[in-house]
């Protein structure tokens, strides 16, 4: 009885799942516009017969089940992210997207299915259990504002003692099991910068306001915030992605120019001060050229920040299962991820699954039109899943 169990009937499965998988990877439906995702989903978990499911959770298609067990106990979360991306691709398989345009390059489709591989093993065996499972299937992962921040708004952890999620990784071997003892991810903001200044004849640049001048000025000195302003101790990002103005002919000095770049921080402290001093400086920088600014900060997802006791405990429950060897620590990537508001509200931990396998050129980056994994990656997810279901259950 219990995991070992439920590691058989997972594996018995792996077949099904592998054909979720493959359907939900040829019908890719982009943020918020996940329906047949969800109904898919949906049908699935009736045919489990779980009683309990909400759909249009949050501000989309949001999903949340309950798996009741027989005895009272904790009630712990699992989530997937269900969303595509707008990508047109090129992997060399045989279940490519059917939706022009649209693929499923991170994983979310590995991700949706691997948690109904769970969902059914656990419904089951709900007998077995001493609490509940929420299961969360999250749409809207890749597009900001997210689906995460509305479900929690919408309920979708109330009752819940413990927060679980996990991504499989091209760049992590298959079989290997990565873990961040504080951060995962990076607080990811956007910011617009529009400089107004004063056209003019290209051989006369005094009569004008140049721009492009001010702009290259801004660019320069914002370097010096990472540099200048912010503990070494303490990681930040500031890039300037675009810059516009003018060009329709050689000797036209524009009107107006446009910046925007990406800040990323793990902490908030270091978030405030970042906002403050872009404003701050980018308008004493503009204004000192006689030009006038306008800059638009946006707050995107907050940073992963991982319970420290919880993944203490979820490395040791995952090292006893696959080996100290095949569960290590990770470094923080700055990139973003909206499984940081579940944890703002409850306790838990965000771990990678390795997907990656050079044999079958699963190697590719994620969001990359040849992004593929290794489908051998969801029993590694599944096994996951079930080794914390077993801790906090049984």
């Amino acid at each position: 009885m219990g995991y070992k169990k439920w590691v058989d009937e997972l594996e018995m499965n792996y077949g099904e799942t592998v054909q979720w998988r493959r359907h939900i990877h040829e019908y890719p439906e982009p943020s918020f516009e996940e329906k047949k995702t969800a109904e898919f989903i949906v049908s699935k978990l009736k045919e489990f017969k779980i009683d309990e499911i909400r759909t249009n959770v949050g501000n989309g298609y949001g999903i949340v089940a309950k798996i009741k067990g027989s005895k009272p106990g904790p009630t712990i979360a699992f989530r997937a992210d269900i969303d595509a991306l707008r990508l047109q691709e090129e992997a060399d398989v045989m279940f490519s997207s059917k939706n022009p345009g649209i693929m499923h390059a991170c994983g979310h489709d590995a991700h949706a299915a691997t948690l109904l591989s769970v969902a059914k093993v656990l419904q089951n065996n709900r007998h077995e259990l001493k609490g509940n499972l929420v299961l969360l299937f999250q749409p809207s992962e890749e597009c900001p504002p997210g689906g995460a921040e509305s479900m929690v708004k919408d309920g979708c952890l109330d009752g819940v003692d413990y927060v679980f999620g996990l991504h499989v990784m091209s760049n992590v071997e298959v079989g290997k099991i990565g873990y961040f003892s504080h951060f995962g991810s990076a607080c990811s903001d956007t910011f617009n910068i529009k400089i107004q200044g004063k056209g003019g004849h290209g051989a006369m640049p005094h009569t004008a306001i140049d721009p492009v001048v001010i702009g290259a000025n801004v660019v320069t000195q914002l370097q010096s915030l990472v540099s200048r302003y912010i503990d070494p101790l303490k990681p930040a990002v500031l890039t300037f992605a675009g810059f516009q103005a003018g060009g329709a002919a050689d000797n036209i000095i524009a009107d107006n120019a446009y910046l925007n770049g990406t800040v990323r921080t793990l902490n908030s402290e270091v978030r405030d001060l970042m906002e403050e001093q872009i404003k701050k400086m980018g308008n004493s920088i503009i204004n000192s050229f006689g030009g006038k600014a306008e800059i638009e900060y946006r707050r995107g997802y907050p940073s992963v920040e991982n319970t420290l006791e919880v993944t203490e405990r979820l490395k040791n429950i995952l090292a006893s299962k696959f080996g100290e060897k095949e569960v290590s620590e990770l470094t923080v990537t700055m990139g973003g991820e909206d499984f940081a508001y579940y944890l703002q509200e409850k306790p838990g931990s965000f771990f990678y699954v390795g997907a990656g396998n050079d044999d079958i050129n699963a190697n590719f980056p994620h969001h990359h039109p040849k992004f593929k994994i290794d489908e051998k990656s969801m029993i590694y997810s599944g096994k996951s899943f079930l080794a914390l279901a077993e801790y906090y259950l049984l």
